[in-house]
């Protein structure tokens, strides 16, 4: 390539020279409508949602986070219960726990695919009971678009009696064994921010289950706890709505979801054939299917900040998710922490970095981008350091 391509970290542009005049014409549709509150591609939307990964019921909201905030609070979580969940997350994991007044514990990852480890569960069950907490769910992170190693974390949730709460924000239509990613779980949770590999144009939530009874409350604790009509409140709610417009967006992304994982394959695979010998590259389990809401590798700690400065001096941006876990973050490091601790968290934290990934990073740019890492990474330590 003899010019520096302009490198988007997510190129959401691109897809609108796919999909742009069908989203134009769906956005123009609500606003002549005027149905902008719960219109009817709220419910269009919900139906595509929950159909795509095979739940029975998708209930649409504000935002991710409240998303599992809202099933927390249909579940009643609050003061002295506990909740399991990855400190390797983003701080919404927790934060809707603490909000509720109970406590996160937080559990250790799997090194290798980043995702909450079942091997630590039990200590972290263990260490919820030591504090006199009384454990009540696990809430699980599908990573950088892997789902989780769901077999074993289901059957020990079945054991010990925890609801396990799926957030597949990252992850959601992920392949899972021959299940998909948003029907795993008692309730699973998904974010539609814009960066996410399934947004929309702002912020937008959703919860899934396949529990008619959950489905119901969570309908009426979005909208203020209302009951037969909106002047009819039987609890005490909120006010968490999927956004008519974003569910019209949300309805054109969804037609070329499928698509676009299987594009999100082909850049992963190249990204991995070329630079699997000199970083480690992510690995997606047997049997799996990453969304690839990022494509992550890892190289050595005290080589990552100038690693990331040299790509930006060749025009080629890095993100860094997650830089200090949130059992070490100010706001959460009061609360337990699993057996003796959480090195892996802490390790893969330092070392993390996060290339370019989306459907449409065409050929030519990827292989500039391959380029730099290479050249980025052989250079000598000293040189870097």
């Amino acid at each position: 390539m003899s010019e520096r391509p302009v490198i988007e970290f997510i190129d959401l542009k691109a897809q609108r020279q796919h999909i742009g005049k069908a989203m134009d014409e769906a956005i123009l549709k609500v606003v002549h409508d005027g149905n902008y509150i719960l219109g009817e591609q709220v419910q269009q939307f919900e139906t595509g949602l929950a159909a795509f990964c095979g739940a029975k019921h998708a209930i649409g909201v504000a935002n991710g986070t409240d998303a599992l905030i809202l099933v927390l609070e249909a579940l009643g979580i609050g003061p002295g219960d506990a909740v399991i969940c990855p400190s390797f997350t983003f701080a919404a994991t927790a934060e809707v726990v603490a909000w509720m007044g109970a406590t996160p514990v937080f559990a250790e990852i799997d090194e290798a695919t980043y995702n909450i480890d079942p091997k630590g569960l039990g200590a972290a069950l263990e260490t919820a009971k030591q504090h006199k907490l009384t454990p009540r769910a696990l809430i699980t992170v599908d990573l950088f678009g892997q789902a989780c190693d769901y077999e074993p974390i289901e059957a020990f949730c079945k054991q010990n009696g925890l609801v396990l709460i799926s957030d597949s924000a990252q992850g959601y239509g992920a392949r899972y064994k021959g299940r998909v990613a948003g029907a795993i779980g008692d309730f699973a949770t998904t974010s539609f921010f814009p960066a996410k590999p399934l947004g929309c144009y702002g912020d937008g939530g959703a919860i899934l289950t396949d529990n008619d009874e959950h489905a119901a409350l969570l309908m009426s604790l979005r909208f203020h706890g209302k009951g037969s009509y909106k002047y009819d409140n039987v609890r005490v709610g909120v006010n968490s709505r999927l956004d008519t417009i974003q569910a019209a967006v949300l309805i054109e992304k969804l037609k070329v979801y499928a698509e676009e994982i299987e594009k999100r394959q082909v850049v992963a695979q190249r990204y991995t054939a070329a630079l699997k010998d000199v970083v480690v590259t992510p690995h997606v389990m047997a049997d799996c299917v990453s969304t690839w809401a990022q494509y992550t590798i890892r190289v050595e700690a005290g080589r990552r900040d100038a690693f990331q400065a040299a790509l930006k001096a060749k025009g080629v941006p890095t993100t860094v998710y997650y830089p200090k876990p949130l059992h070490q973050q100010t706001a959460y490091k009061h609360y337990p922490v699993a057996g003796n601790g959480l090195p892996i968290s802490e390790r893969v934290a330092q070392e993390v970095v996060a290339l370019p990934m989306h459907p449409y990073l065409d050929e030519a740019t990827q292989d500039y981008i391959i380029a730099q890492v290479l050249e980025a990474l052989a250079a000598p330590a000293a040189a870097v350091a």
